[in-house]
């Protein structure tokens, strides 16, 4: 029976087996926030957010952020990448009440270089 399941999200999945966590830097913000990665979102990543952090006073749905990628891997080098805040959802009364899941599509890969 459990061969019979069927994939029937249009993304692939394999990005929460790379990375483990993901860190937003924001430029206006005198703090560094490091989340780890949920693949919990039905469309793609999220990372759960405290309904008082201050991060949620810098993200739009919409914009886009360079975010460091911390790989499952601890022998591969972080990486840059280019990131969409795709929807920032409050769970009011589920598993993660009184948490916002911020849903993150990564765009494209950046120099790791930075």
């Amino acid at each position: 029976m459990a061969d019979d399941f069927i994939e029937k999200r249009s993304e692939s999945r394999s990005i929460i087996d790379r990375y483990y966590s993901v860190e937003f830097s924001i430029r206006d913000s005198a703090y560094v926030y490091q989340f780890k990665i949920w693949d919990i979102s039905p469309k793609g990543i999220c990372v759960l957010v405290k309904e008082d952090s201050d991060l949620l006073n810098y993200l739009k749905v919409g914009d886009i952020f360079n975010l460091k990628y911390y790989t499952t891997d601890s022998s591969r080098p972080t990486e840059y990448l280019k990131t969409e805040i795709r929807h920032i959802t409050k769970d009011d009364t589920g598993r993660f009440k009184e948490l916002y899941l911020v849903g993150l599509s990564i765009l494209e890969k950046q120099d790791s270089n930075r």
